[in-house]
């Protein structure tokens, strides 16, 4: 566990200045990889992981997603935050419940969503429930897994998502979020209104949809994370059904130019495996 509080605290200590990249891996070979160029931190992605396992988005079943998590956690160097979805559950003992579980698996954070598979976003007062409920499970262990409360008003039909994101969000924060985060959010107006909102607690950004901004403009406007949430595992997939699809499709090969080798990836993964080596 010494190595579990490490992490933690290096995870919380990023959060406290700067910005940093969060990418998602979705295996434990993408996850050495991104680990290998430098990243400080990494984080599952749901998309990704129900994809790797044959599955849509959210239908993953809690200890499946469980097993994943750890997997990925103990492939890892560098801190790991979980995209725990809804917490698997509405109710918010039940939440806490598995939040706990979660925490067993040895993340350094988790994410909870205001919105499940069957309800674009969930009522507000039950919302901040679950993310009270969420805050004392996690304070029952420790109160060093830090928590990630997230409103997913961008992906309803609200009439008003950005107000509606922010009210949400300063209300997860006085009920013990360590981290806001609104998916959907792009335009520098946006972004900017949801930090000063929620000032001083960090601010998380999805790298989708933002136009021509950079690390350094999110940076600039005071983001203190930056993920990408399925997008890698969905560049990996791209590759893979071009090429699947023009072999099965026309016969040819044309799919498999400029792939990395697989001298390169032996190399690089033995590498990995001397560096993790005791």
């Amino acid at each position: 566990m010494t190595k579990v509080a490490e992490k933690r605290r290096a995870f919380r200590a990023l959060h406290e200045s700067g910005c940093f990249v969060l990418p998602n891996p979705w295996d434990v070979g993408s996850a050495r990889y991104l680990q290998s160029l430098g990243f400080k931190a990494l984080a599952t992605t749901s998309s990704g992981a129900a994809w790797s396992l044959g599955h849509a988005d959210g239908a993953v079943p809690l200890q499946p997603m469980l097993d994943h998590i750890r997997t990925i956690v103990e492939a890892s160097d560098v801190p790991v935050n979980a995209d725990f979805l809804s917490g698997f559950a509405t109710a918010p003992h039940e939440v806490a419940a598995n939040v706990r579980r979660c925490i067993d698996t040895g993340v350094a954070g988790l994410s909870i969503e205001d919105a499940t598979g069957d309800v674009p976003v969930l009522d507000f007062d039950l919302s901040v429930a679950r993310v009270a409920a969420a805050r004392a499970s996690i304070d029952a262990t420790g109160g060093d897994t830090l928590l990630v409360a997230r409103a997913e008003v961008f992906f309803s039909d609200h009439p008003e998502p950005l107000k509606e994101a922010i009210r949400r969000l300063v209300a997860f924060a006085e009920a013990g979020a360590d981290c806001l985060y609104a998916p959907g959010i792009k335009t520098r107006e946006e972004i900017a209104a949801v930090v000063k909102a929620v000032a001083p607690k960090p601010v998380n950004v999805l790298a989708r949809e933002l136009g021509d901004l950079t690390v350094a403009d999110l940076a600039d406007l005071g983001v203190r994370r930056i993920s990408v949430g399925g997008l890698m595992a969905c560049s990996a997939w791209t590759g893979f059904q071009r090429a699947a699809t023009e072999l099965a499709g026309k016969g040819t090969f044309g799919g498999f130019a400029g792939v990395t080798s697989g001298a390169d990836l032996n190399a690089l993964f033995a590498t990995n495996a001397t560096r993790r080596a005791p």
